[in-house]
């Protein structure tokens, strides 16, 4: 069957490589120049890095699967992490149940609070008691208010911006349990984070290699204006350059509100889920220091009047030889769509983060920096409130042959590489059960 793929993001990628594993004639159009989507690559000091800050964790176990599929294994290393809080103007350890005990900000008893939280949410499964709560009114009601007005309130409006209050304790309950599970021996055991050595693009340009080996049609720069419907069955697609394309069955693995646009032919009902969740965006200043901003790898800010909510020191995680000697730091914001900052130029900003970065390490200099980059990222944190799932869109649309896959249907984990993975492939399987079912034929991929 010929299948069309719309979006080279690693949803889509994987979609695109598994249905070319099972004999399909497989297109793939992405917009952009360049296949990845958020996990997509520039050169620094003669290496590779992400644009966005990215590991894995040791539950990630699809995008490890797939690393080592692809002849990769060798190349995943993994560390302990160095987690830090930055708050009163100091940087807190925050990595052993000892570095918890001595979190000066929380009165002790907060502190073992904030410590049973952790372990009671690592050992609960069914999320689904979660959905209906917000975070703010679970984490006070039980555990402290001290404990969400210290740790977990900072950390929530530095994602969410205004709509802090009222993200779902089943987003919070995933992050918490994911991390836990990352630490091989239990709680007591140091997080491991993975990392693939050359960085994570080196896998998206084998899934690209392997497309094109066996035949798969892949064009970046290439959008496409509408997917086209005849007799109420998706048809194939309408380019932006008036090529049309015609499919037996059409993947689209792209933001939910650019689909919409896409489908005029879609029912109401349908369309209004497209649209009904609100979106972070993705804000990151990547700097090139010759020294080190801190001892920390992943530093979350709770100081009030910060205008950033991390900073990632990826040297403090992989050694700064791979990118000339020098330290390389994110600075990390999710940020609403209207926000002021998305107005600026690369240099009003600076002038806003800089005196931001001495308050954490006031030796910090201006002449510490030799490259610094701005990157963004559209719909890349979909605002997870109560009831969320209700206003999840189906991965089989309403028009027979048209399959979504967006990063508002991952549920109730957090998006990631590990679970867009997930969700290409599933859709992707899908899509070949409907067609042999259409065909009349037993299904090989069910």
């Amino acid at each position: 069957m010929k299948i069309a793929v719309v979006g080279g993001g690693v949803a889509g990628l994987a979609a695109a490589y598994r249905l070319l594993q099972e004999g399909h004639q497989v297109s793939l159009f992405e917009a952009g120049p360049t296949l990845g989507g958020l996990v997509r690559t520039f050169e620094v000091g003669g290496g590779r890095l992400e644009s966005f800050y990215h590991h894995v964790f040791r539950s990630d176990t699809t995008v490890i699967r797939l690393i080592d599929d692809l002849g990769l294994g060798d190349r995943m290393i993994w560390r302990n992490s160095k987690v830090g809080f930055f708050q009163g103007g100091r940087i807190y350890d925050f990595v052993t149940p000892l570095d918890l005990l001595r979190f000066r900000p929380l009165p002790l008893l907060d502190r073992v609070r904030l410590g049973f939280m952790g372990l009671r949410l690592r050992r609960q499964d069914q999320w689904e008691q979660f959905e209906e709560v917000t975070a703010r009114d679970w984490i006070v009601r039980n555990v402290s208010r001290r404990v969400f007005d210290v740790v977990w309130g900072p950390l929530l409006r530095g994602k969410f911006g205004e709509a802090a209050d009222e993200v779902s304790m089943a987003w919070l309950w995933s992050k918490i349990h994911l991390r836990f599970s990352s630490r091989r021996g239990g709680p007591m055991q140091k997080e491991q984070l993975g990392y693939l050595m050359g960085s994570f693009g080196i896998y998206i340009d084998e899934l690209e290699r392997r497309l094109r080996d066996g035949g798969a049609d892949v064009r970046v720069g290439s959008p496409v204006q509408e997917v086209t419907v005849e007799d109420g069955r998706a048809s194939g697609l309408l380019l932006a350059s008036g090529e049309r394309v015609p499919a037996d069955a059409v993947v689209a693995a792209m933001a939910s509100h650019a689909f919409e646009r896409l489908v005029p032919a879609l029912p109401e009902d349908y369309r209004s889920k497209l649209t009904s969740v609100r979106w972070q965006w993705a804000f990151c200043m990547v700097l090139a220091l010759r020294e080190s901003l801190s001892h920390i790898y992943w530093l979350n800010i709770a100081e009030a009047g910060m205008p950033f909510l991390a900073v990632v020191e990826h040297t403090n995680f992989i050694e700064r030889e791979h990118y000339g000697g020098q330290h390389i730091l994110y600075i990390s914001n999710y940020l609403r769509p209207d926000h002021p900052y998305f107005d600026l130029s690369e240099e009003q900003l600076w002038e806003i983060f800089l005196p931001a970065l001495q308050r954490i390490n006031p030796r910090f200099s201006a002449d510490w920096v030799r490259e610094r980059w701005l990157f963004r990222g559209p719909y890349a944190q979909p605002i997870v409130t109560t009831g969320y799932r209700r206003l999840i869109p189906e991965h089989r649309t309403p028009i027979p042959g048209l399959y979504l896959a967006t990063m508002n249907q991952i549920y109730p984990e957090d998006r990631g590489q590990n679970y867009s993975i997930i969700m290409g492939e599933r859709v992707a399987e899908m899509a070949m059960e409907d067609l042999t079912a259409q065909a009349g034929a037993p299904s090989a991929a069910s």
